[in-house]
């Protein structure tokens, strides 16, 4: 998974900021014209734009123009890059805790009195 870091990092950055996660919500729900999704958020068109441009560039939403109407469309595969790597990170805590387990519950434990005796 070492190979994926840049892109994995990427998209925790895009979904970092609450405003560019709910648009990944919406999105999830079907594709929408930027400004539908502009018009749920208190905040400039140029502003929002840059959290569209965000989203894109790390691959999470594509974007087509027709005339005069840009429309996204979220990119459920790139999510998938997420869902893998807590799936690998799941996998090495579960590990962990398991090697834990057994250790505390297989080793002998040593009692005062076992102590006193040496």
């Amino acid at each position: 998974m070492a190979q994926y870091s840049g892109e994995v990092d990427g998209v925790f950055v895009a979904l970092a900021d609450p405003t560019r996660r709910s648009v990944i919500w919406r999105l999830g729900r079907g594709p929408t014209s930027v400004g539908e999704l502009a018009a749920d958020f208190p905040i400039t068109l140029p502003s929002f734009m840059k959290h569209v441009r965000t989203l894109e560039s790390n691959g999470l939403i594509r974007t087509v123009k027709v005339g005069r109407v840009r429309t996204c469309v979220l990119n459920r595969e790139r999510l998938a890059l997420v869902d893998d790597w807590l799936a690998e990170q799941r996998r090495i805590w579960t590990d962990r805790t398991d090697r834990l387990e057994r250790l505390v519950t297989e080793s002998p434990l040593v009692t005062e009195s076992q102590e006193e005796e040496s």
